[in-house]
């Protein structure tokens, strides 16, 4: 049985505060923690299920080209830009009547979704499913906290949200991909209603109520304002990977820098501020922020490349290629409790934690010894790289919910996702610009300019060639781009092996999680 928290049955009093010592959970929050998972799935899921959705929305829907970019990107921008305020939110109101909301409001925007009769609906529809997620991922963080007092069972259910957390993303493409051949567009988010109608029955029974007993006045002044610090700089990021630097990306991200600065001094100075910045100071919870932000860079850096190689160097269909994708989760859905485990029996934090930094320094190595028909090699460096991040995060995301305070349990995680996010745009945006002047410098100079910009470009050019020429510029340009890959797979590993020196320094004396 654990704490009061987790084990009193809803009530509507703003008192529901854990008492401070720690108890084992037993049947009633594992099967919560079960149905926890059902939201953090789905928006996982939610980042890569357009994938293969997109070529039948565009014929059904007709979106200009703003448009269509605004229907893959408006979700994951209002979802990074929402994290901080919902995780305050949920502090105050609630965590378990934020998540039953945020269940609610995805739920609706699904079937909008799915039933658009434009783009505009749908750009709409997918606004508001980043309202739902934002609501939703800090909130499944800070209600586990809560239900999972005892270190070692928060660390092995920690490790289990991270493995589905990542698992997700390779799951949404595949599904969007089976649904798309088997029905239409819109069952790609009809999915989401039987798992989302579970929680709203499940939740109230199983998962307690949490909230900050005294949380103090609500400071919206910080909403804009984090809203104009996180935007601005997440979009900078993404698009300069894909569409090379641009003067407005790089003042996009100083609009937000500056925002940012302004929106810590409103943090310093306000009575009640969205985000304490006495949680940054708690003992392990800035090393942790910093270097979830440095292994989601390694994620996102290397999927950025790993999924090109499948479909444009190998020549996989999309389909394909995703299913190929799900090998290497079959690692990430074991490195998570296997982690969680060697920590409950007493291996120090800072030394799991480096060696799962070293760890995913091995996969970016082994992307390294790739050539252009290198399938089970680049499989095997996914699986190895994906399993070191989960090894890593889980740790992190354990330890800074156990430094930080359970009243702020909700801030807390809102603050590790944000990272999360800062990091997985910064690490397309940094190696994929390695990537692609190694690219564009091993391109023969005799290359057209539509072939130099990115190898999808010259995939096209190669098409519309007579014979020989096109057959020697795709080798050309397949070679080039494994070159980028490797260039990138290098400044990866350095970024990586220098994490893993950070992790033994700054974690190896901090008390592992133990309470």
């Amino acid at each position: 049985m654990t704490n009061s928290t987790s084990t009193t049955p809803p009530s509507p009093s703003p008192s529901n505060t854990p008492s401070p010592a720690t108890s084992r959970a037993g049947r009633r929050e594992w099967t919560a923690l079960g149905v926890l998972m059902l939201p953090l799935l789905l928006v996982s899921m939610d980042v890569s299920v357009l994938y293969f959705a997109a070529p039948a929305i565009s014929a059904d829907l007709r979106p200009s080209g703003t448009q269509q970019l605004w229907i893959f990107d408006i979700y994951g921008f209002v979802l990074a830009g929402l994290l901080m305020t919902m995780g305050s939110l949920g502090d105050r109101v609630g965590r378990r009547r934020l998540l039953l909301t945020g269940a609610a409001a995805f739920s609706a925007a699904s079937v909008l979704a799915a039933y658009a009769d434009s783009a505009g609906t749908l750009i709409a529809a997918r606004a508001i499913l980043g309202v739902g997620g934002a609501t939703l991922m800090p909130s499944t963080m800070a209600l586990l906290r809560t239900m999972f007092t005892d270190p070692g069972q928060r660390a092995k259910a920690i490790g289990l949200w991270s493995g589905v957390m990542t698992g997700g993303i390779a799951l949404g493409s595949v599904m969007s991909g089976v649904l798309v051949e088997q029905f239409w567009w819109g069952s790609v988010f009809l999915v989401n209603l039987p798992a989302m109608a579970l929680l709203l029955v499940l939740g109230p029974v199983l998962l307690p109520e949490s909230r900050n007993p005294d949380p103090g006045r609500f400071d919206w002044i910080s909403v804009p304002l984090s809203l104009a610090a996180v935007l601005p700089v997440i979009y900078g990021l993404k698009e300069i990977p894909s569409e090379g630097w641009d003067p407005r990306y790089g003042a996009s991200i100083a609009v937000g820098l500056v925002f940012a600065v302004l929106f810590v001094h409103r943090q310093r100075t306000a009575a009640s501020p969205l985000v304490p910045l006495a949680l940054l100071r708690g003992r392990g919870f800035s090393p942790a922020l910093v270097l979830t932000l440095v292994s989601a860079f390694g994620m996102m850096g290397s999927a950025i490349f790993t999924t090109q190689y499948l479909q444009s160097v190998l020549g996989r269909s999309p389909l394909q290629a995703a299913l190929w994708s799900l090998l290497p989760s079959v690692l990430i859905g074991v490195a998570g409790p296997v982690t969680g485990l060697l920590v409950a029996r007493g291996v120090n934090r800072g030394h799991v934690v480096a060696a799962g930094f070293g760890v995913s320094a091995a996969g970016y190595a082994l992307l390294v010894f790739t050539g252009t028909d290198s399938l089970w090699l680049v499989l095997a460096a996914a699986g190895v790289l994906a399993s070191g991040v989960v090894m890593v995060m889980s740790q992190l995301t354990d330890l800074a919910m156990s430094t930080a305070p359970v009243e702020r349990a909700g801030t807390a995680s809102s603050l590790l996702e944000t990272g999360t996010e800062f990091g997985g745009a910064l690490g397309m945006a940094v190696l994929g610009s390695v990537g692609t002047a190694v690219y564009r410098h091993e391109l023969p100079s005799s290359a057209p300019d539509s072939a130099r910009e990115t190898l999808g470009g010259a995939l096209a050019t190669a098409a519309r060639m007579p014979g020989r020429t096109g057959a020697d510029l795709l080798a050309s340009a397949r070679e080039a781009f494994t070159g980028g890959m490797h260039a990138a797979a290098i400044a990866g590993a350095v970024v990586l092996a220098g994490a893993a020196g950070l992790a033994a320094v700054t974690l190896r004396k901090i008390d592992a999680g133990r309470e």
